[in-house]
């Protein structure tokens, strides 16, 4: 990776777009809504861990997930209707602006990662779902498990049950049920496309929102941010010897945050980011994209990523009818 790939990153995308009516910045992606019906969506090369946001930007992180997102989008329109209307830049998604629901719903075929924190703590029910007794690590529940989230005032995901959420009023029931319908279609269908790659999709998350009386699908889908995959080469073996799996997902950056003595607790400093390490980390996230996706990763190396983005975004929002 030569240096004007390393340094020409997209970090923030503090644009002025006449008719913008709203601006939101999160972790990794600026926000943008048109006229108060679209939203137009940069995804930045910022990278997260810990609910951190890391001092330097990843060369194509932002292309990756974008176009990963669009793939998987595309891929599953015939399950539900999804809010994109247009790709028009690498880096940017332009669709639909919905009112969100309130909860993430997220689905795990295997007894992992939080499920399995609570698991080993002798708990058996998640999110009101009951957990079988003697489950391994990394094991396959007998079918796929709904467990909402919320978000607290503090911006955390907290668990919630099904029940809790009608009872609160969250969420109605009669929307409830077609989210829990679209949400194990989706989950097959990416356990589907992840198989023919040699993968596994152990848990994922969507997000839903409403306009006009119908239910959207928004934001991404199947992405090392909002996915974990096993390798399914080798998993029964990794299974029965106890083994960890090999994952595709970029549980290799908070593995290496732990090492250098950063888990996002008060008093720690994110350490510093070598040049090497970013292109690791660059290179992982294109290899992962080509393997989940199938598709060869084409760099776009524009002069400059801000000016192409800004154009793009410009011409997309004149296009939008007023």
């Amino acid at each position: 990776m030569d240096q004007m790939e390393m340094h020409n990153r997209l970090h923030h995308s503090n644009f002025n777009f006449e008719r913008t009516t709203s601006v939101y910045n999160g972790k990794v992606r600026d926000v943008y809504v048109i006229d108060n019906n679209w939203m137009l969506m940069v995804v930045s090369d910022r990278i997260s861990a810990f609910d951190y946001v890391m001092p330097r930007p990843v060369p194509y992180k932002g292309q990756v997930l974008n176009q990963l997102a669009a793939h998987f989008l595309e891929a599953t329109k015939d399950i539900c209707p999804n809010w994109v209307l247009s790709v028009p830049d690498p880096n940017v998604t332009i669709g639909l602006l919905c009112q969100t629901f309130k909860v993430e719903m997220v689905i795990r075929g295997y007894l992992t990662g939080h499920a399995w924190r609570e698991y080993s703590a002798g708990k058996r029910i998640i999110c009101g779902v009951a957990m079988p007794e003697g489950m391994k690590e990394n094991e396959a529940f007998p079918e796929p498990i709904i467990t909402p989230t919320t978000k607290s005032n503090h911006g955390h995901d907290l668990d919630i049950s099904r029940e809790e959420i009608l009872k609160q009023g969250i969420v109605s029931e009669v929307d409830y049920l077609i989210l829990e319908k679209y949400t194990r279609a989706l989950y097959q269908r990416g356990s589907e496309m992840a198989a023919d790659k040699g993968l596994i999709l152990v848990d994922t998350k969507y997000e839903f929102g409403k306009a006009d009386d119908t239910i959207y699908l928004i934001d991404e889908i199947h992405t090392p941010d909002s996915s974990r995959y096993f390798y399914a080469d080798g998993y029964a073996q990794r299974l029965e010897n106890n083994e960890p799996q090999r994952q595709l997902s970029k549980e290799f950056l908070r593995q290496w945050l732990i090492a250098n003595d950063f888990q996002g607790k008060e008093g720690q400093v994110i350490p510093a980011f070598s040049d090497e390490f970013i292109h690791e980390i660059s290179e992982r996230y294109i290899e992962l994209y080509e393997k989940v996706s199938g598709k060869k990763f084409i760099k776009d190396n524009s002069e400059n990523i801000e000016d192409r983005v800004m154009r793009n975004c410009k011409l997309a929002i004149e296009s939008l009818s007023k």
